[in-house]
């Protein structure tokens, strides 16, 4: 689905097509990935590598040269780039799950990052954090504190990321920060208040859809989304915005969402 609208003011901090995705394929263990809070229900493997493909080719689509991260066969979860890789301008930092289960995938995403030529930073024992916990919005970066991410991870990212306001936010009820909102192209907030600390946000517009709260900013004025979130891509797309719907049904069963799949580095 590719509604098409007017054009939206640019915020500071846009992704404009052109910048580098990396992204990772799903491997032969997809189906074995951790479940924390959907309830986990068999996953077909070859239609999740068509899902991933047809995800890969909307980043194409939208003027994102995409970059393969070396396979991790033995870890299930390793499609999920964004966790283990945080990318702030020239910096990126490698994270360190609350899940030792999924620590194993870091050192393909450092060579990722060293590939492209980034200051790579680490964050270190008895620090935690998941890179789907970090939401970059303007010159402010939320950083979900929950199962995944600890305060500890979170001073370490505040002090990577010297210049940058970080906002710690408590979550609940859901994996990740980003599970529960994300920044539309105009920095606006957008996501599921039940499951956030709102008193630390200047605004959320709510949606009913669970998968309306994810959005991955492709431009100024073009977003992707789930397909399983039909009425906020609507309600999006008469606000000006184009939108393009992707089905990512069999990484949603696995707690997954749309900005799980890649990391944008403009």
């Amino acid at each position: 689905m590719r509604p098409a609208g007017a054009p939206a003011a640019s915020p500071a901090e846009t992704l404009r097509p052109a910048g580098r995705a990396l992204v990772r394929p799903p491997g032969p263990r997809l189906a074995d990935a951790i479940v924390t809070h959907a309830a986990r229900r068999p996953v077909d493997v070859a239609l999740a590598a068509r899902q991933h493909e047809a995800y890969v080719a909307a980043l194409r689509s939208a003027g994102w040269r995409v970059g393969a991260v070396a396979a991790a066969d033995d870890q299930p979860d390793a499609v999920f780039i964004e966790d283990p890789l945080v990318v702030c301008g020239d910096v990126a930092i490698i994270g360190r799950s609350g899940d030792a289960r999924r620590r194993g995938e870091a050192p393909g995403a450092e060579r990722a990052a060293r590939e492209l030529g980034l200051r790579v930073e680490r964050i270190e024992e008895p620090g935690t954090l998941d890179g789907g916990d970090v939401l970059q919005a303007g010159d402010t970066v939320y950083v979900g504190r929950g199962a995944r991410t600890n305060e500890e991870g979170i001073c370490q990212f505040a002090r990577l990321v010297g210049g940058r306001k970080v906002v710690p936010v408590a979550t609940r009820g859901c994996l990740h920060l980003k599970s529960a909102m994300t920044a539309l192209p105009d920095g606006g907030l957008i996501g599921l208040p039940d499951l956030v600390d709102t008193s630390v946000l200047p605004g959320l517009r709510v949606v009913r859809e669970p998968a309306g709260a994810h959005v991955v900013v492709l431009g100024p004025d073009h977003v992707l989304m789930a397909a399983s979130a039909p009425h906020t891509a609507a309600r999006l797309a008469a606000d000006g915005l184009r939108v393009t719907s992707v089905d990512i049904s069999e990484f949603e069963a696995l707690d997954g969402c749309v900005t799980c799949l890649s990391v944008l580095v403009p």
